[in-house]
């Protein structure tokens, strides 16, 4: 009955609301308006913020009765929601405001987003993980997704950052609700947690002032003594506080600490502390806006104030709002008590009150609408599972690697590998990768078994097993009894440690590490969810790499920003830190989303650098439509016609810059057998620009076909290679070796158009290729690896790639169905290029988008990057420039259309610079680079996977779309 009677009361709500809750008052006019109606104890009851649920054996308790008698008798500030399902929430939050005189102030404790306190909504990590991440951006959309969760419950105060520095392992409440023991590292990630939230409508409310990390007990059960001098407090606790402060955090949330160097006072919490908030944080600290209390049910002050009179001492102690002050009319009692004492005064408390006002109306409260029931709990959880991927992809920690034999451990390998989860007995993600990438045995160890039957496996596995991978899972977050981590578990891993080849992984708090020191490849996982177990297991089969850092420090070898990261030559930071809006940047992710949701491409990945730092690098989406393989920043694709520029046009560039090449000579001064045809006479700089009159392309494979059932005939292909069938075409297809001379042939057999006309052409790139073999007498492939990737680091940039690494590093192109008829996953997409062997100067080349983002680089510096020089800097302007009078072609590269300023479909995109060149790729991808602004975009996606119009990709202007978000980011065009 009482939810029936709830879900009339909300429906009620939504008419009531419309009437009482709306106002085109000014803020000031508004509050003052609201505050005439209030009398002397409603003022103090709008200073109480009281509990509106919990939990009880285990379950969601709700204190419908007792808010609706705080809300009706004594018009009560706030509340504090806690446990329940979001409709439970919801439907009750309604009925509250409906019934109240003066909105209230709906807040949440949720530190890691609503799933912290909801049912059925899951969680964000914790921020001991976020600790570990090093992007930037991250904690950012972080706060933007729990604001946006708190906005859809009608929440407008979430109880968030923890920025408490985490410098004691034994901390009892904080641990993992700390970000880590680096002050720096807090207070960065606090602002932008802040900054997330704030951006987007909820008031932050940093926590615990003025400091928690340093403590051994939890103040929930008694009062914490930090016994720090105030120079130690000044240099440490208090520095992500001033910060925040500094930043505009619009609330602070005072703790229950005992702190003698700010009050000597003996069992004075800080929370009614006046040397603590209105001297510190007030005068000190300069602190403006609202300040909350800690719990006021907590041991911590209860033990010494109990009853109303915990309320009265922190408003005499200068805080503005109660947190869950129990007492309520004992509460009001005991502030009028003080008033009558001239300890308070009733103009402290009108100004208190007309602040906690201004709050309301400004957090949307003079035009409050109910909460929307329809599709709630799926809308608190849609940015969840993303957010997740990105975190544990920037957040797992490779913390040694003394084993690079079997770290990282590719899949395929012949080597016999086991899987030991310790501390459970049930089947997880992780177990089900070992089994599909290693063919690996599974055993789970429980808590329940003992040291006898660790013995016993370990004699068993010895000799058994060449790898041993070991997930430490299932144990307690806090640090009472070693994390609740059975012993003959520790046994079992210390032995296996030192037997076998051994890769171990702790998915929890990382300061459980300590029990594994000397692990020979050690990673820190900081949580046991399925995205983080499937992320850890990309990570140990190297389809990405480890870019965490510890937080804190676990082992003395091992202190806090460990992690074995490799060294970028772009660095990440902070987009504000480059001139980009982020709020505009981040526009990118919606235009990216909803390509997937339309089926254009099933997941792609943009970078966009800016004066040689990465400012945005992100994935979306999964492999296919029905491959959920998520796409990493480190997935390699294949470029297509990106290959023109980052691998046939460097490589003339460089082989001009050296005096071997003159792009006026012709075809026939440097290839011998295209002498005696009608292109040999064809000039180098006319084949760049695609001038040269050669045929768009050639359809080769159509003459190697079946032409009764189109498969590739036996008399081309066969499903082996041997010394006649040697050339890769795709997945257990190889091409007769000698019919490559027959596709030369047809290149020069084929008609030629009339010079001076632009005809884009495959053909001139393919000439361009065999150039620089015939000048370097080196491969393509070879010659652009030698010259430019491997110097620069590149390890995934190039062509073959299935010949090293697996298959699954590559995003799949498509479903092939005209000529090789296989899902073609690392074999070139292009067909021409695919009979070619897979290299070729117009097609063939794969690479990530960091990689392109280097490549990128070198040409914006005008040749030169990391201390080396690849090109004189004339070179690159010869090549950059606009070089046709006919096309918009440089020499090799793309280039916007001249007349973008009045095109109804601008070329690449609305708002570049005419000094922008680039150049895209049939797959669905593109490199532009903006030399006006310092600045490359890098869009890569298999949009040509199948979905039954591969064009709705371009008909939906993605990539230009994301580029013109870009430049209005920068504040180059309209917003």
């Amino acid at each position: 009955m009482k939810q029936t009677w709830l879900l009339a009361g909300a429906m009620l709500a939504a008419t009531s609301l419309a009437a009482q809750k709306k106002s085109n008052l000014g803020a000031a006019q508004w509050v003052d308006s609201v505050f005439k109606t209030l009398t002397n104890d409603q003022k103090i009851a709008q200073l109480m913020i009281v509990r509106s649920s919990g939990i009880k054996n285990g379950l969601p308790v709700f204190y419908d009765k007792e808010v609706e008698e705080a809300i009706r008798t004594y018009n009560i500030g706030g509340i504090c929601v806690f446990q329940g399902g979001p409709v439970q929430h919801a439907l009750r939050i309604n009925n509250f405001q409906r019934m109240a005189a003066t909105p209230l102030l709906v807040t949440v404790d949720a530190e890691w987003g609503l799933g912290m306190r909801f049912d059925s909504v899951q969680s964000l990590p914790r921020q001991v993980m976020m600790g570990a991440t090093n992007d930037p951006s991250l904690m950012y959309d972080y706060g933007k997704a729990v604001a946006e969760q708190c906005k859809r419950m009608g929440i407008q105060v979430n109880y968030a950052p923890v920025v408490d520095i985490n410098n004691n392992p034994a901390n009892p409440v904080i641990g993992e609700r700390s970000a880590g023991e680096n002050k720096i590292k807090v207070t960065e990630l606090g602002i932008q947690y802040m900054k997330g939230l704030q951006d987007h409508g909820i008031m932050a409310c940093a926590k615990h002032f003025p400091g928690h990390g340093d403590v051994a007990v939890d103040s929930h059960y008694d009062l914490p003594l930090i016994a720090k001098s105030r120079q130690e407090l000044d240099s440490m606790e208090l520095y992500p506080f001033r910060e925040l402060i500094k930043a505009g955090v619009a609330s602070v949330m005072v703790g229950h600490l005992s702190v003698p160097a700010i009050d000597p006072e003996k069992n004075r919490p800080s929370s009614v502390s006046a040397k603590q908030v209105n001297q510190l944080l007030r005068e000190e600290l300069g602190f403006k806006g609202l300040t909350f209390t800690d719990a006021l049910e907590m041991k911590g002050i209860t033990n010494y104030y109990p009853d109303g009179e915990a309320s009265a001492q922190s408003l005499i102690a200068g805080n503005d709002m109660l947190c869950l002050p129990g007492d309520i009319p004992g509460g009001i009692a005991a502030v009028k008590r003080a008033i009558r004492k001239k300890q308070l005064s009733w103009i402290t408390i009108n100004e208190k009150v007309k602040k906690v006002l201004l709050a309301k109306y400004e957090y949307g409260l003079a035009n409050l609408l109910p909460i929307d029931l329809h599709n709630l709990t799926a809308d608190l959880n849609k940015e969840i599972p993303g957010l997740r991927r990105r975190v544990a992809e920037e957040a797992i920690t490779l913390v040694r690697n003394e084993n690079v034999a079997i770290f990282p451990l590719q899949p395929g390998t012949n080597r016999r590998v086991a899987y030991v989860a310790i501390g459970t007995n049930e089947n997880n993600p992780l177990a089900d990768r070992m089994r599909k990438d290693y063919g690996a045995h599974t055993y789970f160890f429980s808590n329940r078994l003992d040291e006898n039957a660790a013995n016993a496996l370990i004699q068993y596995m010895i000799g058994q097993y060449d790898v041993v991978i070991a997930g430490v899972h299932s144990y307690n977050r806090t640090p009472a009894r070693n994390f609740g981590i059975n012993a003959a578990g520790l046994h079992l891993l210390g032995h296996l440690k030192d037997n076998l080849p051994t890769i171990t992984v702790f998915f929890g708090n990382p300061y459980a590490i300590s029990n594994s020191c000397n692990s020979q490849v050690l990673l820190a996982a900081y949580d046991d969810d399925p995205i983080t177990q499937e992320t850890a297991a990309d990570l140990i089969n190297g389809r990405i790499s480890a870019k965490g850092k510890l937080p804190v420090t676990v082992c003395p070898e091992f202190p806090a920003g460990t992690g074995l990261v490799k060294e970028r030559i772009l660095p990440e930071t902070w987009a504000g830190n480059l001139g980009f809006d982020y709020q505009q940047l981040a526009k990118i992710d919606s235009v990216c989303l909803d390509a997937i949701q339309q089926q254009a491409i099933p997941g792609c990945v943009v970078l966009v650098a800016r004066d040689g730092k990465i400012a945005y690098e992100r994935s979306f989406g999964t492999y296919t439509y029905s491959d959920s393989t998520p796409m990493y920043c480190e997935t390699i694709f294949d470029l297509a016609s990106v290959t023109k520029v980052m691998a046939t046009t460097l490589s003339v560039m460089k082989l001009v810059d050296e005096g071997k090449l003159d792009i006026n000579k012709t075809l026939g001064d440097y290839i011998s057998w295209t002498r005696g045809s009608d292109k040999a006479a064809l000039r180098i700089k006319d084949i760049l620009l695609h001038e040269a009159g050669l045929k768009a392309f050639i359809p080769f494979y159509r003459e190697t076909i079946d032409a009764v059932d189109g498969s590739p005939s036996g008399s081309f292909y066969a499903n082996k290679p041997d010394s006649l069938f040697s050339v890769r075409v795709a997945e257990h297809l190889f091409m007769r070796k000698d019919f490559t001379d027959t596709l030369y042939k047809r290149i020069l057999q084929s008609e030629l158009g009339p010079a001076g006309k632009y005809i884009y052409s495959d053909n001139d790139f393919i000439f361009l290729g065999k150039i620089v073999e015939s000048i370097s007498g080196m491969s393509l492939d070879e010659y652009t690896r030698k010259t430019f990737y491997e110097p620069l680091g590149l390890k995934y940039t190039g062509f073959l790639p299935r010949n090293h690494f697996p298959a699954n590093y590559m995003a799949p192109t498509e479903q092939e169905t005209i000529f090789r008829k296989q899902r073609l996953q690392g074999d070139v997409h292009d067909p021409g290029a695919a009979m070619f062997g897979g290299v070729a100067g117009h097609a063939g080349l794969f690479s990530t988008g960091y990689e392109l983002a280097v490549l990128s680089q070198l040409l914006l510096n005008k040749g030169t990057i990391d201390g080396k020089s690849y090109f004189k800097p004339s070179t690159v302007d010869l090549f950059t420039v606009y070089a046709s009078g006919i096309s918009r072609r440089a020499l090799g590269f793309d280039k916007p259309e001249r007349d973008n300023a009045i095109r109804k479909e601008p070329y690449p995109a609305a708002y570049v610079s005419a000094q922008t060149y680039g150049h895209t790729g049939f797959t669905g991808t593109c490199v532009w680079i903006d030399p006006k602004y310092n600045l490359t975009y890098i869009f890569l996606s298999n949009r040509v996977v199948n979905n039954g119009d591969p064009n709705r990709f371009l008909k939906m202007s993605v990539r230009p779309k994301v580029q013109d978000i870009i430049y209005r980011s920068m504040g180059v065009g309209a917003k």
